[in-house]
């Protein structure tokens, strides 16, 4: 069977799942009803040999368990076939719904033969330098073991009563480390009560004087200390171990991990920046602030008016990415296109098969893939229309994929977290209130789109098979093109158009990234402060006369405009309004230009003068008189030329000073000696 231009091997597992060939074939949208093997792996792995060399191009096998087999027999038999695996027998047909699942199994496949596109990296290098940092023996020992492998040094903080090496065969130093920061490679600690062991040390080892603020560079770190971790989220700093002092399985692990971390290792780019989509702040008002927020590892930073994103720090997490509001950061692992592409694929081939009200089960490739196979192995399965779906990092999804998932024709949507996202789910939960504010407004009801946060596989699937039957939304037409507001929008406006109660304007809660400005027209003196701080054009200003317009499309509500705003008029109102003319600019304000009293030529809005000419006139002493007032009611221009004209130049100097010399002072004092005599 083919399926894209790729050919696809399935197998019933030793008729463990009941699958129809001709069905299946249909379904899938095949050239031929699909050939169902049935020990693929085992009595009929010639058939799998001839389909490897006769493949010109990837070659799909369907199953998961025996993948090093096939691998190992295709580079005998066929080392240039491409192969790729996917597992229909957990996540389909091992299931109580297993006769059911043909619609779910054919869009697996369809799913499993879709491109996705590489990603980018960066490259981590270390040399081994590695950094013991403890409290007694115990870390000296580890150093011990280490030393064979890596370039070692022991710091102990605050020991006490450690017995002196009979031979000093590690260094061994004393100190607490105040700050460090850095990744795998590239670690630097501040050390105070720094000092080096004493060579006379008899009984209890000794140090030198201690030093503060000693610095060092290490390329990786085993702490050993059992205290508070030197870094925040530390289990997912590369190149930073932190196991339980008090294990000896887990000291064990790390010693081992620590051996391997020589060399050079490729890390993903997780997120994509575009500075120049970034709302965080302008001119030192601070807009913006949702992924410093999130971050779990500080590898967010202010930095001037965009954040920065250190991709060594980066864990890949992706909650920047899910709470962003302009798409200024994107998830890049797999790029947001390739995982839309893989959402519609999979859905619009469940709905082809016959499938109905999918239900979306979205989890990672660790936790969620495992919990999975046990619910298929030892449990009653997932049911036949929870379709599940794997994506790097379950804190990447954002509202542009839940409302994309369910404008594509997913009745229900359920995160399943697991034991890495604990603690970092803030800015899923976010997300998740902000779809189900916009579902229930909508009509669609509330319990659309929710977190599973069971960890045992019996949990899970008993919250799954419990899931109320929920019609699913008309499937939109419409491809995941643009970028993230452009695609929120897109799923949005077909959910309104298909809604059980549509409503024109949908109210929001405060922080969501759609809605409207409330602006005081009657204070607004159009200085057009709050145009230069929008980061988004939502705010628009007229060359040709004083106006101000705003296009709520545009509008994420940083509220820089109103941080910005002189005359504190601004204020922001969370909502999606539906209406066409929402997606215009609307004129806010506009007034007729004031003209110039000199030369009538058009510089200020009439407000504004106003308002100064209050302010300053007959109160400061630069306009205290009628005709220094009217002054601000001229130009820049005519301003200089009535100040000079009136004689008060400020630019005006004194006459060039005369050089005296040394026969001037004297006939002044002859001259004032003639004067003293006359009077005498």
């Amino acid at each position: 069977m083919k399926i894209n231009g790729r050919t696809v091997l399935v197998c019933d597992c030793a008729h463990s799942m009941p699958i129809d060939g001709k069905a299946l074939g249909l379904a899938c949208g095949a050239d031929a009803p699909a050939g169902v093997h049935t020990q693929l792996c085992r009595s009929q792995i010639d058939r799998f040999v001839a389909a490897a060399k006769a493949a010109d191009g990837p070659l799909l096998v369907a199953c998961t368990q025996e993948a090093p087999l096939f691998a190992e027999v295709a580079g005998e038999e066929a080392p240039q076939a491409d192969l790729r695996f996917t597992n229909i027998r957990e996540r389909a047909g091992w299931s109580d719904e297993g006769a059911q699942a043909l619609p779910k199994i054919a869009a697996l496949l369809r799913e499993a033969t879709m491109d996705v596109p590489p990603t980018g990296s960066i490259t981590l290098k270390s040399e081994g330098v590695c950094l013991i940092y403890g409290t007694d023996e115990r870390a000296i020992e580890a150093a011990r073991q280490l030393s064979k492998h890596l370039d070692v040094t022991v710091l102990l903080k605050d020991p006490k009563d450690v017995a002196p090496p009979r031979v000093m065969d590690v260094p061994v130093f004393r100190g607490t480390i105040r700050a460090a920061k850095g990744w795998l490679g590239a670690f630097e600690v501040v050390v105070d009560g720094y000092g080096a062991a004493v060579p006379s040390s008899r009984t209890t080892l000794a140090f030198e004087g201690a030093h503060r603020g000693a610095t060092s560079k290490c390329d990786l770190i085993l702490d050993l200390t059992g205290g508070a971790p030197l870094f925040p989220a530390h289990e997912k700093r590369d190149g930073y171990l932190r196991p339980d002092p008090d294990s000896p399985a887990q000291v064990a692990k790390a010693l081992f991990a620590a051996a391997d971390l020589v060399g050079e290792f490729d890390k993903p780019r997780y997120v994509d920046f575009k500075a120049d989509l970034c709302a965080h702040s302008r001119s030192r008002k601070v807009g913006c602030t949702r992924c410093l927020d999130v971050c779990p590892t500080g590898a967010i930073t202010a930095a001037g008016d965009a954040v920065s994103i250190d991709p060594h720090v980066c864990a890949g997490c992706g909650s920047c990415a899910s709470v962003c509001p302009t798409g200024a950061a994107t998830y890049a692992l797999p790029p947001q296109q390739a995982l839309f592409e893989r959402l519609r694929t999979l859905l619009s081939a469940y709905q082809s098969a016959g499938g109905r009200d999918a239900a979306l089960l979205v989890h990672d490739a660790e936790h969620g893939e495992e919990v999975v196979a046990l619910t298929g192995r030892f449990g009653r399965g997932l049911p036949a229309r929870v379709l599940p779906f794997a994506v790097n990092e379950v804190t990447q999804l954002g509202l542009d994929f839940f409302a994309v998932a369910l404008a594509y024709g997913a009745a229900q949507v359920r995160v399943l977290t697991g034991p890495s996202n604990q603690g970092e789910t803030a800015g899923l939960a976010s997300q998740v209130g902000l779809i189900e504010t916009a579902m229930a407004g909508l009509g669609y009801g509330s319990g659309r789109v929710g977190v599973v946060e069971a960890r045992d596989p019996d949990a899970v699937a008993a919250e799954l098979w419990s899931l109320p039957a929920q019609p699913a939304a008309a499937p939109g037409l419409f491809l995941p093109m643009g970028g993230k507001r452009t695609l929120v929008m897109l799923a949005l406006r077909h959910l309104h158009k298909v809604a059980p109660t549509p409503v024109e304007v949908l109210p929001l809660p405060t922080g969501a990234p759609f809605g409207r400005l409330a602006v005081n027209v009657e204070g607004c003196t159009l200085c057009l402060s709050c145009v230069g701080a929008c980061p988004t054009g939502a705010l628009l200003d007229n060359p040709d006369k004083p106006m101000l317009s705003f296009a709520q499309d545009a509008c994420v509500q940083c509220g820089l405009c109103k941080n910005t705003c002189p005359e504190k008029v601004i204020s922001l109102v969370p909502e999606i309004d539906f209406r066409d003319e929402a997606r215009g600019a609307k004129v806010v304000k506009e007034e007729e230009p004031f003209c110039c009293v000199r030369c009538a030529k058009p510089f200020a809005t009439k407000s504004s003068i106003e308002k100064i000419v209050n302010a300053l006139a007959g109160k400061h002493w630069m306009f205290a008189t009628p005709e220094a007032a009217n002054r601000i009611r001229m130009c820049e221009d005519c301003r200089v030329i009535d100040q000079v004209e009136r004689g008060q130049d400020p630019m005006t100097m004194g006459g060039p000073r005369v050089t005296r010399t040394t026969d001037d002072y004297l006939r002044e004092r002859e001259t004032a000696g003639e004067g003293s005599d006359d009077g005498a």
